[in-house]
């Protein structure tokens, strides 16, 4: 590029000239040229006049950045893809977490059942000796009875002893009496063991029964550490992945700022895609809440004041009150193991990701929970665990998934997520830790599963 002379240096070059032309004025004359007079004066000057070699150039590197532009941005979108797909796994870890710990609540109630069980069988054993006790005790009471008044009971001792024949009458029906309350005491003592024998049958039933249990509920137990211990490991390793994503994602943004940077026209670009993208976010932020409202409105006229729970009910209305529920959630915090069949509720601990995101301190809901929620307003009543709710009612292909229906996703074999089908492509979802509840568009890469409980 040609570098134009400064309009004070065309001025003075001008002035000079006009100077030294004049007579009178040598070589040596001074000229004083006062710029505050001078500048203002001039127009400006022109604007550069690159050549055709510049304007080419110049295009080939708007070109270079445009095209460099959009492989980033394309790269950007794998990686938000990627990052998307990082969180769900994480949250499948945790879910498998949710899993081994309700086969270990389940047993461990079982155990507590069981030891009930065997309680009441020795507490039952301790009756039946308290009656042998009891019968023991009579039997010794008749027998020194006998011993201190010594009574001969035979007819010999009756006639030996009697007096007259009214004293052998009375001795005979004392006889008698003493007789039949010795064989009663006898019957006692008799049905109270075999009352003991049978109470030691039970309670060592009983015993047993709890001691199996309590091996079991001790399995599941260790079951579960280990399964929540790997599925920290998991969700950790998913999560070191989730980071390097993160990492390449902030230095592929760097550089695409610094390409648009480089071309006024492609920053003006950008600046109304990304006011766009505002004024959609903000579009779709207005629209949830709206639903949010009418959903919340149509479930609070409908809800009936009972403590118990809501009678069954089936068909087009109650597929309506399963997403009007779970609509009127639009916005709900995610917490890992948050949320039942009353609403949503704090968070639990992980270990992991859901704790650095600190869902424990959080009131809201995981996906199988406000799966359990979005139901019980129909009386339908919902494991916990994603993958026992998406076996609980009738599986449909995924062809033919309609309003209402629960869509699930797995991994290996494991379901690790669960969703409720909008219609027109559309899920609702709790999807994972610093996430809220959303309507999203249906993901079928893992979908494996379509339930139909209405």
């Amino acid at each position: 590029m040609t570098r134009q002379p400064s309009a004070t240096l065309v001025v003075v070059a001008v002035l000079v000239a006009v100077a030294l032309a004049s007579p009178g004025v040598g070589a040596a004359a001074t000229v004083v040229v006062p710029a505050a007079a001078v500048l203002p004066a001039q127009p400006p000057p022109p604007p550069p006049n690159p050549g055709d070699d510049e304007l080419e150039r110049s295009r080939q590197s708007v070109q270079d950045r445009a095209a460099e532009v959009g492989r980033l941005t394309a790269r950007l979108a794998e990686l938000d893809a990627q990052a998307e797909q990082l969180q769900m796994e994480v949250a499948g870890r945790n879910e498998e977490a949710l899993a081994a710990r309700d086969t270990a609540d389940a047993a461990g109630r079982e155990a507590e059942t069981a030891a009930a069980r065997a309680a009441d069988a020795r507490a039952a054993t301790e009756a039946a000796g308290r009656a042998v006790d009891d019968a023991r005790t009579r039997i010794d009471a008749f027998v020194g009875d006998v011993y201190t008044h010594g009574l001969d009971l035979g007819p010999l001792g009756l006639l030996s002893r009697a007096t007259d024949p009214q004293d052998l009458m009375d001795r005979a029906r004392l006889t008698d009496a003493l007789s039949e309350d010795q064989a009663a005491v006898l019957e006692q003592l008799q049905q109270a063991r075999i009352a003991q024998a049978n109470a030691d049958s039970l309670a060592r039933a009983a015993q047993e029964e709890a001691d199996r249990r309590r091996a079991d509920a001790e399995q599941a137990s260790a079951a579960a550490d280990s399964a929540v211990d790997e599925a920290v490991a998991a969700a950790d390793a998913q999560q070191t992945r989730l980071d390097a994503v993160h990492t390449e994602r902030t230095d592929v943004q760097s550089r695409l700022d610094a390409a648009e940077n480089a071309d006024a026209g492609l920053r003006a670009q950008r600046q109304r895609y990304e006011a766009w993208r505002a004024e959609q976010a903000r579009l779709q932020a207005e629209a949830d809440r709206r639903a949010r409202e009418e959903a919340a409105s149509r479930v609070a006229q409908e809800s009936a004041p009972s403590d118990g729970p809501a009678p069954r009910r089936t068909g087009s209305a109650a597929i309506e009150t399963v997403i009007d529920r779970a609509m009127a959630q639009l916005g709900t915090i995610y917490a890992w193991g948050g949320g039942n069949s009353r609403g949503p509720t704090r968070g639990i601990r992980d270990g992991g990701v859901a704790d650095a995101h600190g869902d424990f301190r959080k009131v809201g809901f995981d996906c199988s929970g406000l799966m359990q929620f979005a139901f019980a307003g129909v009386g339908i009543s919902l494991p916990r665990y994603s993958g026992n709710q998406a076996n609980a009612g009738r599986l449909v292909p995924i062809s033919d998934m309609r309003r209402g229906d629960m869509l699930s996703w797995a991994e290996g074999g494991r379901t690790h997520h669960i969703a409720i089908y909008l219609g027109d492509g559309k899920m609702l979802e709790a999807p994972y830790s610093g996430a809220s509840v959303r309507v999203t568009p249906v993901r079928y890469d893992g979908l494996n599963k379509v339930t139909r409980l209405l």
